[in-house]
């Protein structure tokens, strides 16, 4: 681990979130099992991030009940639900869209469940690459929408007319010691 990324855990750890360094995807998977019970349920948000690493498919062999709004064959009301559902389960997961050095995290919703998740849920653990990382807040939200967000209308096969960013949510602190937690792979996840 490299003193930059020393600082930024550092600075979690002042903003009251609790920082996980992991060299590769592999130690990631084994750190977010270690963190979320077999017994937990478990909900997230759509993530590039969360896909490339396969967690939820190990949660779900697991036998973890997770909350997944993208199984194939459901209904739009029925993803909407599990969206909701997930949102108050046990474990939240999700990824952020930019990660400042100082230590906040900025995340976009197009339907508000990753938002809600992330700021209601009794424990949330946030999944990303270093290639998040940016100097400052401004930067982050930038990187947020003009990086991230086309992207992803690209990903989805959106319209551009489509509204994607409906909600920002940024974190810059945690009331709740042990509510949030950040694992920061040393690897480029999702966008």
């Amino acid at each position: 681990m490299d003193n930059e990324t020393k600082q930024l855990i550092e600075n979690w750890q002042k903003r009251n979130i609790e920082g996980f360094f992991c060299a590769d995807k592999i130690e990631a998977v084994e750190q977010l099992l270690e963190l979320v019970p077999s017994s937990a349920s478990v909900g997230f948000s759509g993530s590039q991030t969360l896909e490339q690493i396969g967690i939820i498919e190990k949660l779900e062999e697991r036998g973890n009940k997770v909350l997944n709004p993208y199984k194939s064959g459901l209904s739009s009301e029925e993803s909407l639900r599990a969206r909701k559902s997930g949102s108050s389960a046990d474990f939240y997961l999700a990824s952020a869209n930019a990660l400042s050095k100082n230590g906040e995290l900025v995340f976009l919703s197009a339907y508000g469940n990753r938002t809600s998740g992330i700021a209601y849920a009794d424990n949330v653990i946030i999944v990303c690459g270093v290639n998040k990382i940016v100097p400052d807040l401004e930067k982050a939200i930038k990187r947020a929408k003009e990086y991230a967000t086309p992207l992803n209308y690209k990903r989805l096969n959106w319209d551009a007319s489509r509204q994607m960013c409906c909600q920002v949510l940024i974190i810059e602190g945690e009331t709740s010691p042990g509510r949030l937690k950040v694992i920061l792979v040393n690897d480029y996840l999702g966008f």
